[in-house]
C-alpha cells in the first residue's frame, strides 16, 4: 500500500501547487493526473472524491501549516506588538501567498457549502486569529488603543500578502522591509494621541 500512499502524496502536492497557481475552477482532474504522471481515471482510485476532495484536503493542510507557523513565530518573538507583527510578516513572506480573495470569490462557490464553510472558518482561525491575538495583547499592554482590531487584523494580513505581488523590478526595498514599514504605519495609526 506504500505505493498508493506515495501516489496520493504526489497528487496532493501537485494539486496544491496547481490550485495555488490557478485556482479551483481553472484546474482539471486531467491537469492534476498529468502533473503526477498517471491516467486521470486512476486519480479516483487515490482520491475517490476527485478534484474537490483534493482541493479541500490541500487547502486545509496549507491553512493548518500556516496556523502552526504563525503561532510558533508568535511564541518565539519578544513581547512587544511590533516584534510579534514582524514575526508574523517574516512567516507570511517566507511562504507562498494565500490568495484569500480568489478563494472567497471564486474557489469557495465552486465546492460544497459545508466544505467551503469549514475552510472559511479555518482560514479565519489560521490566518487572522494569530494577528488578532497579537493586537489584543498589544492593546492590553497599552501599546495601542483601537476599537476594531478585527478589521485591522484583516488589513495587516492583506497588506503583507499583497507584497508578494510586487514585481521585483519595482522593489526599492526588500518585501520584508516594506512589511516592517507597513507594520509601523499600522501601529502608529492605532496609538492614542
Amino acid at each position: 500500500m506504500k505505493g498508493s500512499s506515495d501516489t496520493r502524496e504526489r497528487l496532493l502536492e501537485a494539486a496544491g501547487r496547481l490550485f495555488g497557481e490557478h485556482g479551483y475552477a481553472a484546474v482539471t482532474v486531467k491537469d492534476i493526473a498529468h502533473a503526477v504522471g498517471i491516467h486521470h481515471a486512476s486519480l479516483y482510485h487515490h482520491s475517490p472524491g476527485g478534484k474537490e476532495e483534493l482541493f479541500v484536503e490541500v487547502t486545509e493542510r496549507g491553512l493548518i501549516r500556516h496556523q502552526r507557523g504563525l503561532n510558533a513565530a508568535l511564541a518565539r518573538s519578544e513581547g512587544s506588538l511590533r516584534a510579534q507583527l514582524r514575526a508574523i510578516a517574516d512567516w507570511l513572506l517566507s511562504q507562498a501567498p494565500v490568495d484569500l480573495v480568489r478563494m472567497a470569490l471564486s474557489d469557495m462557490p465552486q465546492i460544497n457549502t459545508a466544505a467551503a464553510e469549514t475552510i472559511s472558518n479555518l482560514a479565519h482561525d489560521a490566518l487572522l486569529l494569530p494577528i488578532m491575538t497579537a493586537l489584543e495583547s498589544g492593546q492590553a499592554r497599552g501599546e495601542i488603543n483601537y476599537p476594531d482590531l478585527g478589521n485591522v487584523a484583516g488589513s495587516i494580513f492583506a497588506s503583507i500578502e499583497a507584497l508578494h505581488t510586487i514585481p521585483a523590478i519595482y522593489l526599492t526595498k526588500t518585501r520584508l522591509e516594506m512589511a516592517y514599514d507597513l507594520i509601523d504605519i499600522f501601529i502608529r495609526g492605532m496609538q492614542t494621541d
